[in-house]
Formats: structure tokens, sequence, C-alpha cells
């Protein structure tokens, strides 16, 4: 435990306002780190909604504290004089349901493409996460929050670069291309073949709906020095492809 943040950690009804003020805005500030780089991709959920899901949270649990103060000091006071006993009150209970109600936020922002991709995960478990660092702000345990913070954002920003790095030398891949006409298959299976490519599987669609091309998804093993956007672009040389994604 860090001294200095001793006075964050106990609140009471005269520093309740201060208490309120300091740590919701370190969850403002604790959000909207993790949500300047989701807003910086144009994800669904951005600077404004991380923010907003660490501030609730944080909110939460701050009221829970509250409901634990009240119950203490004043209100226990007025039920015992009329000889009523107080009770406890859970603390941790409003943020158990914040850890589940999160969910739905985070499942609205996970969607299937209609090249079956799913994206959003990475989001959906930054609000996760964010929601998280709120509960520790809410309680007082800036520390964890900071270094959560720290460490949600290394693993976006740092690792997605790492990842990114390791995933393009990986040899077995997914192709997903898009091209004129069904006949044109023939020539991309006989152009990554030239390229001593080993093709594991071929799931054709003829796309008939209406502005849709034809396309193919080949399951293939690039040779050891062949780099992925190396055989894209070859490719993507063939005479009526009209796109490449790697999968």
């Amino acid at each position: 435990m860090l001294p200095f943040l001793d006075h964050l950690r106990i609140m009471t009804t005269d520093n309740i306002v201060w208490i309120t003020l300091l740590r919701l805005g370190v969850a403002a500030f604790c959000g909207g780190v993790i949500g300047l780089e989701r807003g910086r991709k144009r994800r669904p959920a951005g600077f404004r909604t991380h923010m907003m899901v660490c501030i609730g949270a944080a909110l939460a649990m701050l009221i829970s504290q509250y409901l634990t103060m009240m119950t203490d000091t004043y209100w226990g006071q007025i039920l015992r004089g009329v000889g009523v006993n107080a009770g406890t009150t859970d603390v941790a209970r409003l943020g158990a349901q914040v850890i589940n109600g999160i969910g739905f936020l985070g499942a609205g922002t996970i969607i299937v493409t209609g090249r079956q991709e799913v994206k959003g995960m990475t989001t959906a478990a930054g609000l996760w996460a964010s929601a998280c660092m709120g509960l520790c702000i809410g309680a007082g345990f800036v520390e964890g929050a900071f270094i959560g913070c720290v460490l949600i954002s290394a693993t976006i920003v740092v690792f997605g670069h790492f990842e990114r790095f390791i995933l393009n030398r990986v040899r077995d891949i997914n192709l997903l291309v898009e091209y004129e006409h069904v006949d044109d298959v023939g020539k991309i299976i006989a152009t990554i073949k030239d390229q001593g490519i080993r093709i594991f599987d071929v799931e054709m669609n003829k796309g008939k709906g209406p502005g849709t091309y034809p396309n193919a998804l080949f399951s293939v093993r690039l040779p050891k020095k062949m780099s992925h956007t190396e055989v894209m672009t070859i490719i993507a040389s063939v005479e009526n492809v009209r796109a490449i994604q790697d999968l």
C-alpha cells in the first residue's frame, strides 16, 4: 500500500464529497486511457464509452460504501434509538452486479461479419476490464486500478504489435479470395500451387446475392521463407481477382 493514498481509502461523512470527486476523477482518467486506443481504431465503444463504464462502476462501489457507512453511523443510530436492529450491508453486492451486467454491453460490441469473422472481442474485454478498474477505484484500491490501467493499455497496444509480428510468421493461414467469375477459381488454385504452397481445403461461395461476387476460402501452408504479404500479392495479381484477405 502507498501511504500517500491512504486518504482515498476511507469514506466518512466529513470527506465524502472530496472522496467522491477524487475517485470518480481517477475512474474517468483510467477509463479514458483505455478508450482512447479503441476510439482511434473506430471501434464501437471508444473514449467516452469506456470513461462512462469506469465511472459507473466506481459509482456503484461508492454507493455500496455509502450504504455501509450510513448503516454503521447515522441510520444505525436512528434505528437503534427506536429499538430496531440496523443489520449489515454487503459492500460487494452492487459491485458483483456490475461484473454481471457489463456482459450485456460487451456483447453488443461483438459482431460476426458476412465473411464469418468475429470482430469486437478486444473492445468487449476492454469494457469489462474498465468496469473492474472502476470497482477498484470505487473501493479505494487506487494502486490496483493504476497497475491494471498500465497492463491493459500495454496488452492492447504493445502486445497487439507483438501478436501481429507472430501471426505474420505463421505458415498455416486462411485466405479469403474474391473474384469475378466462378471459373476464375481454377486459375487461382493453379497460381497457388505454382508457388509451392500446399492447399489443405477450399470452401467456395458462389455469391448469388445482388452486388456480391463469388469467393473462396483457402486453407494453405506456406513455404518456410514466404511471407503472408508475398503470397497475397501473388494471388492479387491473378486476372479477375477483386480482393484478398488474410483471416
